[in-house]
């Protein structure tokens, strides 16, 4: 009984002194530094993000503002960032599919909604691309009966919120990695 708790003991010990040893090597991605140089947040916070491009009043306008006005809280937090040292150009395409029919009035139930993004990281000092990457989301809704139209049409706008979130959480992560790590 001694001898096994004797193991445990230094098993126990080995892993505290390996923790130890390795307990100088975490650092948190968006804490300050202390050596002067810019953190990560002062780096996304330089990331501009230009005007909508689409025809005013359009779906497709609303959606990229959304898209927009998600990835700017996301990046700095507020509504204006640093002095812009990256544009970020983002350009989509929307889906929508019927993912269920009502077998009585073969009409969709169920819909399915989708985004599909392409964005290039542009360096302002030298007007070159340092990254370009695609993200997608697809989000599904349910589609009420069709004389409720304005719950339809609810559920609908709901969907393009939830995507364009998500499509700014993707796009949002992506630069930190890029930011951070330099790849």
């Amino acid at each position: 009984m001694s001898l096994a708790r004797t193991r445990i003991a230094v098993r126990l010990i080995a892993v505290a002194a390996l923790a130890a040893l390795t307990a100088g090597c975490f650092q948190p991605m968006y804490a300050e530094r202390s050596d002067g140089k810019p953190g990560l947040r002062e780096k996304l916070m330089g990331v501009e993000i230009p005007p909508v491009d689409k025809p005013n009043a359009s779906r497709e306008a609303r959606i990229q503002v959304e898209i927009r006005n998600a990835l700017a809280f996301k990046l700095y937090g507020n509504a204006t960032g640093m002095p812009p040292t990256h544009r970020l150009v983002l350009r989509f395409n929307t889906s929508r599919s019927s993912l269920i029919l009502d077998p009585a009035t073969a009409l969709p139930s169920s819909e399915n909604y989708g985004i599909d993004a392409q964005y290039n990281l542009i360096d302002l000092a030298t007007n070159k691309s340092v990254m370009t990457g695609t993200t997608f989301s697809r989000v599904s809704y349910d589609v009420p009966g069709q004389l409720q139209r304005f719950a339809r049409a609810r559920a609908f706008r709901d969907a393009e919120d939830r995507a364009a979130n998500e499509i700014a959480e993707n796009i949002q992560t992506r630069l930190a990695s890029y930011f951070y790590a330099g790849t």
